[in-house]
C-alpha cells in the first residue's frame, strides 16, 4: 500500500501529510455547463425567473462551495483560498441554450485548488437547476472538467 498516497499502512483511507510541501501560488480553472430550454434562457436573461437573479445566486453559491470544499470532499485539505472568480457565457444550440460556467480559484499554499474549482462550478450548475426546475426539469448538467491548473510539484496542466 506504500504506493498509494491516500491509504495508510492498514489499507484504510487517510489524508495525505503535506507539511513538508513548499507554499507556492496555485491556480485552477474548471468548467461546467447547463443546457436549458429557450424559455428558461429568456427568463434568466430578462430577469423573469420567480426565484430571482439566477446567475447572481449561482455565482455566490459557487464562491461559497469553493470555500466549503473540504467539508464535502473527504480527503481535501482546508486551504486559504485567496480568490474565486465565476463567469458565465451563453452558447446557442439547435433548440436550446447552453450556459457555460467557468470558475477560477487561487491560493498560495502547499496543495492545489483543483477540487475547489470543480466544486465551485458544480455548485453553480446545481443552483441554476434548482432555481429553474419549476419551469423545466429537463435541463442537462455537464460536462464538468478541469481546464487548467498551475503550480505545485506536479507542474502545470492545460486541457
Amino acid at each position: 500500500m506504500a504506493d498509494f498516497t491516500h491509504f495508510n499502512e492498514e489499507g484504510r483511507a487517510r489524508m495525505v501529510d503535506i507539511t513538508e510541501k513548499n507554499d507556492t501560488v496555485r491556480t485552477a480553472v474548471a468548467r461546467s455547463s447547463v443546457e436549458v430550454s429557450e424559455e428558461i434562457y429568456e427568463k434568466i436573461v430578462h430577469a423573469q425567473m420567480e426565484k430571482g437573479d439566477v446567475l447572481s445566486v449561482a455565482q455566490v453559491a459557487g464562491i461559497m462551495a469553493a470555500k466549503k470544499t473540504p467539508d464535502i470532499i473527504p480527503m481535501c485539505h482546508p486551504i486559504p483560498i485567496k480568490g474565486v472568480n465565476i463567469t458565465f457565457q451563453w452558447e446557442k444550440k439547435e433548440q436550446s441554450y447552453i450556459l457555460v460556467i467557468e470558475g477560477e480559484v487561487k491560493t498560495k499554499g502547499s496543495t492545489g485548488v483543483e477540487m475547489e474549482a470543480l466544486t465551485a462550478v458544480s455548485a453553480c450548475s446545481l443552483t441554476v437547476y434548482d432555481m429553474c426546475k419549476a419551469v423545466d426539469k429537463g435541463m442537462v448538467i455537464g460536462p464538468t472538467f478541469l481546464v487548467q491548473k498551475t503550480g505545485g510539484k506536479s507542474g502545470d496542466f492545460h486541457r
